[in-house]
């Protein structure tokens, strides 16, 4: 790190006539994120954009301000980028049954009942953020108390991953559901002869297909709570992973309406719809909002044990998992959208889905490139396959959380050797010399702190394990703010614009109570986000 206070980096734009400018920043510790990692003082902003950034002699008396912030030495930081996350799934999740942390079925029950006692009126009851490897026995439970509490009434509750659903026997009938169907790309579990409700990956589909399509002003109500608790978090962008054009269109009028600032990366997902009304028309840019991913699904996850792997399951004997689509749609996809602008983003959790993918991605990409394609999670990797994410210049886009929320439980399914080659963020960063990260919120907490702490310290909220979960795959605490801020905002192709303060970028920043390049790391998750600046606005 390099620290720059005797000469001042000043750049001046044509927009600042007068050396007057908005807002003035100083007596900081300014973490630029540059390509030198800069730390400066000062900082000037005019019209949304960082004018210069400097010592505060030099931005105090060459500039003067509307707005004075004196941070009393505070350090000020690019605001965070989460490189995967869903935040319409996440404004949605906060209007549902709230299953996160249940400690068993019942007790997830209880939820739901309290939960449809508030909101009679609801047509449907969903929930989500149940996970059975935290409850006794670690299996999957039955609907039979769904049905015999709400017979009339469909209920469907999605998995923490949102690769598994529980969904009682109304929701199943309303959506033609039998025992003995068989899913590709998904399983609909029975035992006895007798559907259990439980229902995997594309299992869940028909149910979801049910539900009434949101009102403009549900999704306003969604996206203002979700927006609001991001900010508070100090998140500036957001990539939102797998969205319906009617997503995108909603989104888009609320921002121009000015009912919403969350800038906003998009990835569609990967169907017919989206790919008819977006793929020849090309990527969609405004001042917030970047369509310019297909998020295309290889697995499931490890938690459900939809992963797909080279070996079976070490606690499922025979079972590999499987993929959710046949192996030639993603070449047919990858050829089509490699004579395309698009990115192509795959969800791919186990050694095969990464090796299936990454093979694709050889064919079409030829080497060397900067097209960008990313594979999202990466999260088990073949020791072999490594190499292929270099040799393609294929991105790494990893949740360090998922690292730490999986290790009580990960061993159990892949075994001690084969775990050596999953979130191994540390070796994926070294193919290409960079990575991004982010959460997948609602999957994860929305807290990028919890994401450095555990892509530093490979430790979870509650400090464990003492010495660090494979502990040789942590990132340094300047790699970790590199792929929060400037790295995420390169797997976007948004560098030029966010991700570092630099001038003529936008001045989207953060300030906090305490230093994340300095703080000690028992802290790290007391840190404080005292304010949050998007396009030099105060949202927080």
């Amino acid at each position: 790190m390099r620290q720059i206070f005797a000469i001042a980096i000043l750049f001046s734009l044509s927009a600042c006539a007068g050396n007057k400018v908005d807002t003035i920043i100083h007596h900081a510790v300014i973490y630029t994120v540059d390509s030198a990692y800069t730390v400066a003082e000062a900082m000037a902003v005019k019209d949304g954009k960082i004018i210069a950034v400097g010592t505060n002699n030099a931005i105090q008396k060459k500039y003067s301000a509307t707005e004075n912030i004196d941070a009393g030495g505070k350090a000020v930081y690019p605001g965070f980028i989460d490189a995967h996350a869903h935040f319409v799934g996440y404004g949605r999740s906060l209007f549902q049954v709230d299953l996160y942390g249940t400690t068993s079925w019942e007790e997830a029950v209880e939820r739901v009942k309290v939960f449809a006692s508030k909101n009679p009126d609801l047509p449907w009851i969903q929930g989500r953020g149940w996970d059975q490897n935290k409850w006794p026995g670690k299996t999957y439970p039955t609907n039979a108390l769904l049905n015999q509490l709400f017979p009339n009434k469909p209920v469907i509750l999605q998995r923490i991953d949102g690769h598994a659903s529980i969904a009682n026997q109304k929701a199943m009938d309303l959506a033609g559901i039998r025992a003995g169907q068989i899913v590709v790309g998904g399983a609909i579990e029975v035992k006895d002869g007798k559907l259990t409700g439980v229902l995997i990956d594309n299992g869940d589909d028909n149910v979801y297909k049910q539900i009434p399509e949101p009102t403009k002003e549900t999704y306003l109500h969604w996206l203002k709570a979700a927006e609001k608790n991001c900010f508070e978090q100090g998140l500036t962008t957001i990539t939102d992973c797998g969205l319906s054009y009617q997503d995108v269109d909603a989104i888009d009028t609320l921002q121009k309406e000015g009912k919403i600032d969350m800038r906003l990366f998009v990835m569609l997902s990967d169907n017919d719809a989206n790919l008819l009304k977006y793929l020849k028309r090309g990527p969609y840019k405004t001042d917030k909002l970047f369509v310019n991913g297909f998020k295309v699904y290889a697995d499931g996850a490890l938690g459900s044990r939809g992963a797909c792997l080279i070996q079976p399951y070490r606690d499922k004997a025979g079972w590999q998992g499987f993929l959710l689509r046949n192996k030639s749609h993603y070449d047919s996809l990858a050829n089509v959208l490699s004579t395309t602008r698009w990115q192509m983003c795959t969800h791919a959790i186990g050694d095969s889905a990464n090796r299936e993918i990454l093979q694709v991605y050889q064919k079409y990409l030829k080497g060397k490139n900067d097209r960008r394609w990313r594979i999202e999670h990466a999260q088990i990797v073949n020791q072999n396959d490594f190499n292929l994410f270099g040799s393609a210049s294929v991105v790494p886009s990893v949740q360090p959380t998922h690292a730490t929320s999986d290790m009580y439980w990960a061993a159990e399914r892949l075994g001690t050797e084969r775990l050596k080659g999953g979130y191994a963020y540390k070796q994926l960063m070294q193919q290409n010399g960079w990575i991004a990260l982010g959460t997948d919120f609602p999957v994860e907490d929305i807290s990028p702190f919890k994401t450095f702490l555990a892509a530093v310290a490979r430790k979870d909220a509650k400090g464990f394990p003492a010495d660090g979960f494979q502990k040789e795959n942590a990132l340094s605490r300047e790699e970790t703010i590199r792929g929060m801020t400037i790295w995420a905002a390169k797997a976007s192709f948004l560098e030029n614009e966010v991700g570092s303060l630099e001038p003529g970028k936008k001045a989207d920043f953060i300030i906090l109570d305490n230093d994340l390049m300095k703080v000690a790391e028992p802290d790290i998750l007391k840190l404080k986000v005292l304010n949050t600046y998007l396009g030099g606005k105060k949202v927080k």
